[in-house]
């Protein structure tokens, strides 16, 4: 891969700015059509994409795990795409880009969108599953609904060219980030590739060359010196980044004792406009209750796959199990999750630096457990969520980590400590997860919804995991608002949100307690089997490519392939 000369930036830029002024002039229906020659070009390199995926991370390509790649790449932007575009003919018809949708109240003054299911597709692919976006406490729905669209509602008042800094471990994150620098915020885009991504780069280049054709887009490579050149570039206006809260500050304040020194004086090295999203700690909080053994062993593979997709390389992989010290059942959970953890495919640890992150957490943690599967899968054990001095509750390990602490309690009032260590202890504020058997909610009543309301992280989900939040199109992603550049914790903005809302603060993500047929066994609705993105499904692989296709084209024939496929998971 060529790297991207330091020389030819100001050229590079120009033809960004250039790009803008014809960006401003290009109505709706046009930037709609773009949005659909993208999603046709990306649904012709998607096998290129998913095999260079694949090598990357050194996954087999008969692998199931491959599946990640497919829906976690080329599928999650396709779904964007195609939600993005029905928001831009919306705006385009002089329609209320939420007629139809289900708003209700939320606790705290909130309002609660919709949006999934979002449309009969929904209803069938993803069955059991729903996803609300909450607003900022006190948003009416008369301003929700006036505002959502954002720039695109002024589609000529574009607002210059940003920096899209791409993330190494998703590959659709960096594709996806400069998508709603375009079309949320209006602005031409520079994507600079993370060196993990490298291999990617003609890839990206040919699904986005609607947009490349028409110095909308630029993507380049190369090292820190790149993209420090290009945030310090006067032609750029904004910076938006995906990594670690490190690289962040780096931009932000600068290195060493200059870094330190501006830090100290509050005067910033970077004085644009920056949005990030940074990972963070992340919390599965598991309310007691009374489960059966197929229980237990369903949700140890869920917190497994929480903490293993990716190998452990998600920023918002699970981190920190909470467990009620008084769940009769606790041990035996434990113990079905050592089983998954040591049964789980075993994958490298391909992410660059994550041996030494594991054998740091190690080296901490002097009785940390090895429950196999790959030498790098670490179970610690016994942390106590009220040592201040605990580095698991402030290190995010990018890794197959996990780690697990107990509180006393049952009920709400468990759930009210597990919800105020999390707020206190954990570092981030990305996603949080709770899994509980339906008595166990049903006995909750409203204390669970004014519980996730206290939760103070962008994404939450309730026997789900947070994951499924980031590719659902219409959600939001990113962090809880409120940070700021010198405690940036998980970022600030949002991204994906393909409604184009205003006003937000959070999504909220259901799932079902069991898969099926036992969902339907026990009276639930769901006849969702064992989804796709556990790390522990055996069609993934063919049921990932089945999905990406049908993004791509949806069609009512293509269903019962893809069914087939899910059903034998």
């Amino acid at each position: 891969m060529t790297t991207t000369p330091v020389t030819d930036l100001d050229t590079l830029v120009e033809r960004l700015s250039t790009g803008e002024r014809a960006w401003a002039r290009t109505n709706l229906s046009e930037r709609r059509e773009l949005l659909l020659a993208v999603a046709a070009a990306t649904a012709a390199a998607a096998d290129e994409w998913v095999r260079t995926a694949a090598e990357i991370k050194q996954l087999h390509p008969a692998s199931p795990l491959v599946g990640e790649e497919w829906m976690s790449g080329p599928y999650a932007v396709l779904t964007y795409v195609q939600a993005l575009q029905e928001t831009l003919r919306r705006l385009d018809e002089g329609v209320d880009v939420l007629a139809g949708t289900r708003i209700t109240p939320a606790p705290g003054a909130r309002l609660a969108v919709q949006v999934l299911p979002y449309d009969t597709y929904d209803k069938l692919l993803m069955n059991g599953f729903q996803a609300e976006v909450w607003t900022t406490p006190g948003t009416t729905e008369d301003r929700l609904r006036s505002t959502a669209g954002l720039t695109q509602r002024t589609p000529r008042q574009t607002r210059g060219v940003a920096l899209v800094l791409g993330a190494g471990n998703i590959f659709s994150i960096p594709p996806l980030d400069v998508l709603y620098q375009l079309y949320a915020e209006n602005r031409t885009a520079v994507l600079k590739l993370n060196p993990t991504t490298d291999p990617l780069a003609d890839v990206y280049r040919k699904a986005f060359k609607p947009l490349t054709d028409r110095n909308l887009v630029e993507i380049v490579t190369g090292g820190p010196e790149v993209g420090a050149a290009l945030a310090e570039h006067p032609g750029i206006t904004a910076v938006h980044m995906t990594g670690s809260a490190t690289t962040h500050d780096a931009v932000v304040w600068g290195t060493g004792e200059d870094g330190d020194a501006a830090r100290a004086s509050g005067t910033p090295k970077l004085t644009k406009p920056i949005t990030s999203e940074l990972g963070g700690v992340s919390p599965i909080i598991v309310l007691p209750g009374t489960w059966s053994d197929a229980d237990l062993r369903y949700q140890a593979e869920h917190v497994a796959t929480m903490r293993l997709h990716n190998s452990g390389c998600n920023c918002v992989a699970g981190q920190i199990l909470i467990l009620g010290s008084d769940w009769p059942q606790k041990n035996a959970f434990l113990t079905a999750l050592r089983r998954a953890l040591a049964t789980a495919p075993a994958r490298p640890a391909w992410y660059p630096g994550c041996e030494a992150r594991v054998r740091s957490a190690r080296d901490l943690h002097p009785a940390a457990e090895k429950p196999g599967g790959t030498p790098e899968r670490t179970l610690l054990t016994g942390l106590d969520l009220t040592d201040d001095n605990e580095s698991a509750f402030t290190t995010e390990y990018f890794g197959p980590v996990l780690g697990v602490a107990e509180l006393p309690g049952t009920g709400a009032g468990f759930l009210d400590a597990a919800v105020a260590a999390a707020n206190e202890r954990l570092h981030g504020t990305l996603g949080a997860n709770l899994i509980a058997h339906p008595d166990t909610i049903k006995g909750l009543g409203r204390h669970l919804r004014e519980a996730i309301a206290e939760l103070r992280y962008g994404t939450v989900a309730v026997n789900a995991w947070t994951g499924v939040g980031y590719a659902t199109p219409r959600a939001t992603w990113g962090a809880f608002p409120g940070h700021t550049l010198d405690d940036v914790q998980s970022g600030i903005g949002i991204v994906h949100n393909a409604l184009l809302l205003d006003h937000i603060e959070r999504t909220v993500v259901t799932g079902p307690f069991r898969p099926a047929p036992r969902s339907v066994l026990h009276g639930e609705s769901s006849v969702s089997p064992k989804p796709p993105w556990f790390v522990t499904n055996a069609t993934a692989g063919r049921t990932g490519r089945l999905l990406t296709t049908f993004a791509a084209r949806p069609r009512w024939q293509d269903l019962p392939a893809l069914f087939s496929s899910a059903l034998r998971g």
